[in-house]
């Protein structure tokens, strides 16, 4: 080997923060420490909690193994059908217009931060704005990714959210900057369980600001990664992703079923796209695929029943 890498001056990054206080978690050898790192839903011996549904599936899935009767063949490009149809029925409703009328198209990705990702690629290579918009604050990795989907720091624009001295919604403040937000300007929205505040608004502040989108001509990518975390009904929690379907907008939404089902290292996700006809869905799902495939290719099986 030479003595001096090619790569010596390659820089060192920090740990990302979150991982890091989850590492001197493990690390702390005190018996009374407490795990503020990572949000997961957890057990009295601090696990993550393991679902009742999770235990049977597993044991199945054990079974099948064990009888040799688990297929173990790739995945189509886009994920497991029944899987992503499941997701989206979850996500917009048994009942949902957009589904029966055929222009809702799944995609199964690496969980939330995966499918998030897979929705900036489109949006970054297919919508029409460069300028997107977060919650401030947001989840931390937001913005990462923005950047590393190859969005300008420039134009990655915050939208007032948290009133600290109140400790509540700014309303008029995240309605005064949506106002001003340029025409076509995605803006990031959290379903439920705003991270990292846990403020959202009510029904009537998403109608308010559901029109301002409108008016603005603003497009939707909604992260919806706590559905049920928040009244324990998915159905409630999703309200407000339906509503703005039910308001005639486009809209990507990425799922994550790391907490609702507590699958944390099983990555399991899906970003569900609703648009106006089944040919547009079918044209976003080939270009989802392009996406996916030089990517991770096709992603792991799922065989969650939701």
């Amino acid at each position: 080997m030479p003595g001096v890498s090619i790569f010596k001056d390659v820089p060192l990054v920090p740990t990302d923060h979150v991982f890091h206080v989850n590492q001197q978690y493990k690390d702390d050898k005190n018996p009374n420490k407490v795990n503020l790192g990572i949000g997961a839903y957890r057990d009295d011996d601090g696990n993550p909690m393991v679902l009742s549904v999770v235990s049977r599936v597993e044991k199945q899935l054990a079974e099948e193994i064990a009888a040799k009767t688990l297929n173990h063949e790739y995945l189509s490009i886009d994920g497991l059908g029944s899987f992503t149809q499941a997701a989206c029925k979850l996500c917009l409703g048994g009942d949902s217009p957009a589904i029966a009328e055929n222009r809702v198209c799944g995609a199964q990705g690496i969980s939330g931060t995966g499918s998030l990702r897979l929705g900036m690629e489109f949006l970054k290579r297919f919508h029409c704005s460069d300028v997107v918009y977060l919650s401030k604050p947001t989840w931390g990795n937001h913005r990462k990714m923005l950047l590393g989907t190859g969005y300008k720091a420039e134009n990655i624009k915050e939208y007032r959210y948290f009133d600290s001295a109140s400790k509540s919604l700014d309303f008029s403040g995240m309605c005064e900057d949506l106002k001003n937000a340029p025409e076509n300007s995605i803006v990031l929205l959290h379903a439920c369980a705003h991270n990292p505040t846990g403020v959202d608004p009510n029904q009537d502040q998403w109608k308010e600001i559901a029109e301002i989108m409108k008016r603005q001509n603003l497009f939707p990518l909604i992260d919806m990664a706590y559905q049920g975390f928040v009244t324990g009904d998915p159905d409630k929690d999703a309200w407000a992703a339906r509503y703005f379907v039910s308001q005639g907008f486009e809209v990507l939404i990425a799922q994550s079923f790391a907490k609702n089902f507590g699958l944390y290292n099983e990555r399991c996700g899906n970003l569900c796209v609703v648009t106006t006809d089944n040919e547009t869905a079918e044209k976003i799902r080939s270009q989802l695929k392009a996406i996916i495939r030089p990517m991770w290719s096709n992603p792991p099986i799922m065989e969650l029943v939701l």
